[in-house]
């Protein structure tokens, strides 16, 4: 059974290359294309639609808010096609319910293994767009800290930490998911908690073991959105 794959796009160039890009692979079935976020919504609340390829910038309804009435109202599972330029938008796809980011500039094959591993309920996100909700996370926290809990190791509630489950972690644990999720390595995460890298290592073991995730990528993701689903790199 083929996957049937909407796409979204303002630009028309755009929007039926990538049909004839994804009708050239056996997995897929392109059901429909469309202008605007609000046509790609109409369309998946009365039709049968697995994966919505969805640019971000459209008139009349953006990828973000068409992601999240997709989320909300359809089975349709939603891909953002993204550039650099539209990196304001990443993070606040993610909370709206995003399975993953396809850059524009792909090669076929990559197009068509990321669609098949959102339709297989896995995130996708690139090193280059997970860089970009890097810095939209860190630029953020900067401009506008969040509220803070104070704890006995005067761990801070960050970004994301209302969409987990708190009790599966220790304190500490938290610390070293929040750091993950800005985007710090380890060596950073240890010089900055005042821990070494072994130990660093251990508690992000830990995570991985109590999420059943596999590995850091995951684990941002988890903070930033609460989806414990395996992702694909």
């Amino acid at each position: 059974m083929k996957i049937k794959v909407l796409i979204a796009d303002d630009n028309s160039f755009i929007r039926e290359g990538m049909k004839i890009i994804l009708t050239t692979f056996d997995e897929f079935e392109v059901v429909a294309t469309v202008g605007d976020g609000a046509e790609a919504v109409d369309y998946c609340r009365s039709h049968e639609v697995d994966v919505a390829l969805l640019d971000v910038r459209m008139p009349n309804m953006n990828g973000v808010e068409a992601t999240r009435l997709l989320t909300e109202q359809t089975n349709a599972k939603p891909l953002i096609l993204t550039t650099f330029d539209d990196d304001e938008y990443i993070l606040e796809a993610v909370r709206s319910g995003a399975r993953g980011y396809l850059l524009k500039n792909n090669d076929p094959e990559k197009i068509r293994d990321a669609i098949k591993s959102v339709y297989n309920d896995h995130h996708v996100l690139q090193d280059a767009v997970l860089n970009k909700i890097k810095s939209n996370l860190l630029t953020g926290t900067q401009a506008n800290p969040p509220a803070t809990r104070e704890t006995d190791n005067n761990h801070a509630a960050g970004p994301g930490s209302d969409r987990i489950n708190r009790s599966l972690f220790t304190e500490r644990e938290l610390d070293i998911m929040a750091q993950i999720a800005k985007g710090l390595s380890n060596k950073e995460i240890s010089k900055k908690l005042f821990i070494s890298e072994g130990t660093t290592a251990n508690y992000i073991t830990s995570i991985l073991n109590k999420t059943g995730l596999e590995h850091r990528t995951q684990i941002a993701i988890y903070y930033l959105t609460g989806e414990v689903k395996p992702s694909e790199d």
